[in-house]
């Protein structure tokens, strides 16, 4: 089980980064927002930012083991 992961730098007011967990197998993509990393200046740290997502991508690989995130039912 192999999970990456794509964002963007949060924009304008945002603290926030949109962040697509994508796993291959089983083959589940797990979108959710991550708080974005600021220094004491309110500037975007994008390595701090990274580690974050990170630790978050490791919840999301250990809750699709455990069956809590699935792949979206097709209708």
């Amino acid at each position: 089980m192999n999970i990456t992961h794509t964002y963007n730098e949060p924009s304008g007011s945002e603290k926030v980064v949109e962040v697509t967990f994508k796993c291959d197998d089983p083959d589940i993509t797990h979108v959710r927002t991550v708080n974005a990393v600021f220094d004491e200046d309110d500037k975007y740290n994008a390595g701090l930012t990274e580690e974050r997502v990170v630790e978050v991508g490791l919840g999301v690989k250990n809750k699709i083991a455990v069956g809590t995130i699935t792949a979206v039912a097709e209708e």
